[in-house]
């Protein structure tokens, strides 16, 4: 079917009402004077069906259990990743304008709007997948991106088999659980901040309830007590939105024995390192930074974003966080843990001292934060 008549079908099925089903297909294409055979028919129904309520070309790579990011660049651009870097897949749409239709379809199913008055939306979708989309002339062409959440959990065992964690640095990882120390996994976009996060909250004691806190829905342990909430964006009016600083407040009082922030990127920084420091230990989460060694700093910059100054980020720090656990994505895109940290105290100021660092190759070497290991990780954890 070329796109002239695939176009024509859309517009009677649009116009006419009719199911998007084999018998509705049918009919329009009747209405149309368009002779297919019943498989023409089939297959026709199955991408009207994908342009109009789903994801479109896009639907099969969104089905594939394998691909984690999808990244569309104009009509003839589609590029996956696989968990190895990103590669040009052989999908394409008919024209940039079915694109926008598209991540239109997709902003309104999030209750956003997508048009030249608000040209780019952040927005999750239905089974955690999360959208961004870009239209021109801010960008070049129109840009779409959806990160989509594989739900299996992995567990320390598995990362450990594919390599993701070192087998020396398992043992050094359950310590960390089984001491209940505050910690924060950090790293890039797409290092598997989340992958490591399902693995550690999977090890917890079932006996402890966990309660979840996330823009989209991307954590799923493999644990028996879990109480998972999630934001919500503000309608086209602006109203009714709920703010991930608001979810973590609400946590306080449902008694959590550890509190997780899926990604700490704003003013609720403040919030969680609020909470750690009164009682709930183990609490954890993820925080996008270059290196171990820039966490510190990182946060005292979403601490600004709350109205703290930076001497009380640096206290709210030294008294709730203990280690930090760092990936990284090497230059043949694989995710691996690179860093194992502490925070320390240098004349009232943190700093995180690196305790064990990790090659490609999984040999490990000592740092300057070794010593400091068994007082964070033993001492004085197992001293809350």
């Amino acid at each position: 079917m070329t796109t002239g008549h695939f176009d024509d079908l859309r517009l009677a099925v649009l116009l006419g009402g009719t199911a998007l089903d084999v018998q509705g297909v049918r009919e329009a294409a009747v209405s149309r004077g368009l002779v297919l055979d019943e498989r023409g028919i089939a297959t026709a129904a199955q991408a009207l069906s994908a342009d109009l309520r789903g994801f479109g070309p896009l639907e099969s790579l969104v089905r594939d259990a394998t691909v984690t990011d999808i990244a569309v660049n104009g009509s003839d651009e589609v590029w996956i990743d696989r968990g190895e870097g990103m590669t040009l897949s052989t999908v394409r749409f008919a024209n940039d304008a079915a694109v926008r239709r598209m991540a239109q379809r997709l902003a309104v199913s999030a209750g956003r709007r997508l048009d030249d008055a608000s040209p780019y939306v952040d927005a999750p979708l239905a089974e955690g997948i999360r959208l961004h989309a870009m239209l021109p002339p801010l960008s070049d062409r129109i840009s779409v991106a959806l990160r989509i959440p594989r739900h299996r959990s992995w567990s320390l065992n598995d990362l450990a088999a594919n390599g993701m964690v070192p087998p020396a640095a398992r043992s050094l990882l359950c310590d960390v659980i089984d001491q209940r120390c505050a910690f924060v996994v950090t790293g890039g976009t797409g290092t598997g901040k989340t992958t490591l996060l399902n693995a550690l909250l999977g090890e917890v004691e079932p006996s402890e309830r966990l309660v979840l806190v996330e823009d989209t829905r991307e954590l799923a342990p493999s644990h028996p007590h879990v109480v998972r909430l999630q934001t919500r964006a503000p309608n086209i009016e602006g109203a009714g939105g709920v703010t991930m600083q608001e979810l973590v407040r609400q946590t306080l009082r449902m008694r959590p024995d550890r509190i997780v922030v899926g990604e700490v990127r704003g003013p609720e920084v403040i919030d969680l390192l609020t909470a750690l420091n009164t009682g709930h230990r183990g609490g954890c989460g993820t925080v996008h930074a270059n290196s171990a060694a820039d966490v510190v700093p990182r946060l005292e910059a979403l601490g600004a974003l709350a109205g703290l100054g930076r001497d009380s980020v640096q206290r709210l720090v030294l008294s709730a966080l203990q280690v930090v656990i760092h990936l990284v994505r090497d230059g043949s895109g694989c995710r691996r843990l690179k860093t194992l940290a502490v925070v320390e105290s240098s004349d009232g100021e943190a700093r995180i001292e690196a305790a064990y660092s990790f090659a490609a190759t999984g040999e490990v070497s000592e740092g300057p934060g070794v010593r400091g290991w068994k007082l964070a990780v033993h001492d004085r954890c197992a001293a809350w």
